[in-house]
């Protein structure tokens, strides 16, 4: 079934013709699934920036601010600017906090490769094997065997049971 739909989001007004199921979809947040360790390690992150980083950028601004003209001052708008970008990154951090849910991980089913599953990869090629931790993208640390579900090789295992053969193209 087709429809036409608007929304808001965010003082925002979306119009398109779409599948009313892709919609549902497209307008809600992006929910991402972490284990409690992650999601904690998120929320410390967004504590440091609001309570510590952001006084900071604020005194920087202040400082260079009391140093006179403010049109020819480098120093205010390096601050600024790093202004800005803080509050973008505070911005979208809050946006993955709210959508953020811990996996129970007794209910997964434990048949197929789904996020927070270790996997062991075998290059057929070359017979070299990796052992990995589908994680959530702000979790991904590939050094400590951690990959992100969106990765071209964490999509391409997603559903995927023991002994199935998976190619997977890869970015060179």
């Amino acid at each position: 079934m087709w429809d036409f739909f608007i929304a808001v989001k965010a003082g925002v007004f979306f119009s398109e013709k779409t599948d009313s199921n892709y919609l549902k979809m497209k307008f809600m947040s992006k929910i991402s699934y972490y284990t409690a360790e992650g999601l904690k390690k998120l929320k410390d992150e967004l504590l440091q920036l609001e309570q510590i980083e952001r006084p900071r950028v604020t005194q920087e601004i202040a400082d260079a601010r009391d140093k006179g003209d403010l049109s020819e001052n480098a120093e205010y708008h390096a601050a600024k600017e790093e202004q800005s970008l803080l509050e973008t990154k505070i911005a979208k951090l809050k946006n993955v906090v709210a959508s953020a849910r811990i996996i129970d991980e007794s209910q997964l089913d434990v048949s197929k490769i789904l996020i927070h599953s270790i996997i062991k990869i075998k290059n057929t090629t070359n017979g070299m094997e990796f052992s990995y931790t589908l994680v959530a993208d702000s979790e991904s640390d590939i050094k400590n065997g951690k990959l992100s579900v969106n990765s071209p090789i964490g999509k391409g295992l997603l559903g995927k049971e023991l002994g199935d053969v998976v190619e997977i193209k890869v970015p060179n």
